[in-house]
């Protein structure tokens, strides 16, 4: 049951209780301080008014009886939205802990045992490692969220049940059931078991995470440290969090970001808001204890709900394929491009793509997918991550300073989606020459032109022999002095290039031919 209309009933009791003591408080202060009223602290800057009944000589009645009024009726109205904050946190308690699952599983992993020292006294001694095979033990949580039949369906973290040889699925009401691993995913770290019962089985109410805002009260129920069905309480503490570089996290999901306590064992259980409903699936902490420091993440459950959707039918989650190569517009770069907005620049076409098909070509700017605004590459690759394959989406872009519209249905990502650097066009990222740089590279601080940041190897500018630390100034005689003008030009060529680059210090000519295949991201220009 929403209590949407309560919490805001709630809230302006709240503010009703905060502006009277206020008033109270300050009333007192401003007439000479009665000997009935004190001030005890309890950290810096907190009062507590003790009582307001009485009144010291020297004092007028009058004076006081508003105070002890609007008091009174103060904390009255605190203690009663106390106590019903504390009736719905009951309710969100007993509500959310039977659908909450803890898993526990058993993995055999093989490693490397050096030899005894007593070997050598009491057995044959070994001069190499022996691999031995071991049984190791994990915990974890679990949401129920579908059933068919009597088959009932869990999701969980891909981390807790990754390498499992058995999975056991336990009830808050301790019932116990072999479950089977239906599939995951280790980008979005998303996996659902299965177990079977013909018994009644409560299912989770799957929320929006898109309603929540920083500041929302969640809840983390799971077992952490397998402490079964714990509930801890906190608030949203920020939305968009992206894992840190070199985590091993993938960027198709951002993370929900909570104070409530998460601990070892909360993997895969429940952030829920107070209605109830299941907003994210507890993932991962920071911490440089391996407990709990206030800094908890769970997946928005709106990103999560295609990946159960496509797990339960198929075993995997089915991504999108775009076809492009991204960096992000901003900083340096994007003055370079003489573009001031967010945004992600395509550097890069692969041949016979979505993106080649739809007209998007380097040097574009992507600024919204959909209803998505697009800030980064980043953004970018969440966006087309929670496209569903074979759909037709809007692109907003910028090309050579004009905004554009365009269609683009994207395809079904394989394993070799992007393995073909011979079809990525052209295989180079190009950025503005730092001045810092500039007398390594050999030039002077008023040459112009775009550094070749990157070339991939096996693409068309790869087979060049055109390197990173190169300076074009010119394409096909035309002179290149922004990476705007590199895009421009590039775009403008037919199916001969020629690069006027500079070395070291040294002018070189080096060029390529537009294969066949490339001609496609050519023809999409205008």
């Amino acid at each position: 049951m929403k209590l949407t209309g309560f919490v805001r009933s709630a809230l302006s009791v709240v503010a009703f209780a905060a502006i009277a003591v206020a008033g109270g408080w300050f009333g007192s202060r401003l007439s000479p301080a009665p000997a009935a009223v004190s001030h005890q602290a309890s950290g810096e800057g907190y009062v507590t008014p003790v009582d307001l009944a009485g009144a010291s000589a020297g004092v007028e009645r009058t004076s006081m009886a508003p105070v002890e009024r609007v008091s009174t009726i103060a904390a009255t109205e605190r203690q009663s939205v106390a106590r019903a904050f504390q009736e719905q946190f009951r309710v969100v308690s007993e509500t959310t802990i039977p659908v909450i699952v803890e898993i526990n599983v058993v993995s055999r992993v093989r490693r490397e045992v050096q030899a005894s020292p007593f070997d050598f006294f009491f057995g044959t001694p070994r001069q190499q490692p022996e691999e031995r095979e071991f049984t190791q033990r994990g915990l974890g949580s679990g949401v129920i969220v579908a059933r068919d039949g009597h088959t009932v369906y869990v999701v969980t973290n891909e981390h807790v049940i990754q390498r499992a040889t058995e999975i056991e699925v336990v009830l808050a009401d301790g019932r116990r059931f072999d479950a089977t691993r239906i599939g995951g995913d280790d980008r979005m770290d998303i996996a659902v078991v299965s177990f079977d019962t013909p018994d009644e089985v409560p299912l989770a109410i799957l929320g929006d995470s898109e309603e929540l805002f920083v500041g929302d009260w969640v809840f983390a129920v799971g077992n952490p440290l397998g402490f079964e069905s714990t509930v801890t309480a906190g608030i949203v503490s920020a939305k968009g969090r992206l894992p840190s570089a070199g985590s091993g996290l993938s960027g198709v999901t951002d993370y929900i970001q909570t104070d409530a306590a998460i601990n070892r064992g909360n993997s895969g259980g429940a952030l829920v808001n107070l209605d109830g409903e299941v907003v994210g699936i507890n993932t991962w902490i920071a911490s440089q204890t391996g407990g709990s420091i206030g800094l908890g993440f769970a997946i928005p459950i709106n990103s999560a709900r295609r990946a159960i959707t496509d797990i339960i039918a198929s075993g995997e989650v089915a991504y999108s394929w775009l076809g492009v190569q991204v960096g992000t517009a901003t900083g340096p770069l994007g003055v370079d491009l003489g573009w001031s907005g967010d945004g992600a620049l395509v550097t890069g076409i692969y041949a016979d793509s979505p993106a080649a098909t739809a007209g998007l070509l380097p040097g574009d700017i992507v600024t919204r997918i959909g209803d998505r605004a697009i800030s980064d590459s980043a953004s970018l690759v969440r966006a087309i991550s929670a496209v569903e394959p074979g759909r037709s989406v809007a692109f907003q872009i910028v090309r050579d300073g004009t905004p554009r519209s365009l269609a683009v249905r994207t395809a079904p990502r394989t394993a070799d989606s992007g393995q073909d650097l011979s079809s990525l066009w052209p295989g180079i990222t190009v950025a503005p020459i730092p001045d810092d740089a500039r007398e390594r590279l050999g030039v002077s601080s008023t040459q112009q032109g775009a550094l070749i940041a990157s070339v991939a190897g096996g693409s068309p500018a790869g087979a060049s022999g055109l390197r990173p630390g190169d300076i074009v100034t010119a394409i096909n005689g035309t002179t290149v002095e922004t990476t705007r003008d590199f895009y421009r030009v590039l775009n403008e060529t037919d199916d001969e290039i020629q690069f006027r680059v500079i070395r070291e210090g040294r002018h070189l000519f080096m060029g390529f031919v537009r294969s066949l295949a490339h001609r496609q991201v050519r023809d999409a220009r205008g």
